[in-house]
């Protein structure tokens, strides 16, 4: 009997993230969502520019690269082109919160049935560790050296709430991968979110609260511990919108 396996839908290659960095839970997690619901053949999905622009490498379906911030848009062109495929996208808080603003809201605005997957670890990670628009107050970075001011800098977006205020937003999650609970937690929203799309009510987000320990400077168990502390309370997890329950209320 097979206890724990390596999902299908990724494939051999090594991950090359840092030691502690999350992205790696996260990608299996979308693997196990797509296994589970029998997508492989059948999904697209886009790669970002950061830390996971190697994702095209990770997952055993077709992938493409988007530029810096483009991927809802890329993913629009794919969705349309052929509505019958799974689309994902998969961004970090630099690409999709930063660059990417426009093409996330606009995509959102026009209810496009992709499905985003939103690595939300404060920073910018492949470049250095600048201050991301996700950035708390007060947290130091390579452009922040003695914390953020929302004076000078403006406060931390808070995406969930954002997008959940748009008509063609069907469902936004916050979730996080801190301990096994929330782990799960986060599987059972990322399948519910492919689910959504085959539904064909609107765009799906999940925000995943992710560690980034290099660019921290701390060690992967500490990191931990200051998502828990730091980034919770600002980021509360939870359901910001679901379509799916507002028509079975309405009905």
């Amino acid at each position: 009997m097979v206890v724990f396996d390596k999902p299908k839908a990724l494939t051999e290659t090594p991950f090359h993230y840092c030691p502690g960095c999350t992205h790696g839970i996260v990608h299996r997690l979308v693997a196990e969502a797509i296994d589970g619901l029998g997508l492989e053949d059948n999904t697209i999905g886009i790669a970002p520019v950061g830390c996971s622009v190697f994702a095209y490498n990770y997952f055993n379906c077709d992938m493409i690269e988007a530029p810096h911030g483009r991927a809802p848009a890329v993913a629009t062109g794919v969705k349309r082109a052929d509505p019958s495929k799974t689309v994902f996208t998969y961004q970090g808080d630099g690409d999709l919160a930063a660059i990417g603003t426009a093409e996330t809201v606009h995509a959102g605005a026009r209810g496009e049935n992709i499905t985003i997957i939103f690595i939300n670890n404060c920073i910018y990670g492949m470049t250095g560790g600048q201050m991301a628009p996700t950035s708390l107050i007060g947290q130091v970075t390579t452009t922040t050296p003695y914390g953020r001011d929302p004076n000078l800098q403006g406060s931390p977006l808070r995406i969930c709430e954002m997008l959940s205020t748009i008509d063609g937003v069907a469902y936004a999650e916050r979730v996080s991968v801190d301990n096994v609970k929330n782990v799960l937690a986060t599987k059972k929203a990322i399948k519910k979110a492919f689910e959504i799309q085959q539904k064909k009510i609107g765009l799906s987000i999940i925000e995943v609260l992710s560690t980034c320990p290099t660019n921290w400077g701390l060690s992967p168990t500490k990191a931990t511990e200051w998502l828990r502390e730091n980034m919770i309370p600002y980021y509360p997890l939870g359901v910001y919108k679901d379509k799916t329950k507002e028509e079975g209320e309405q009905k």
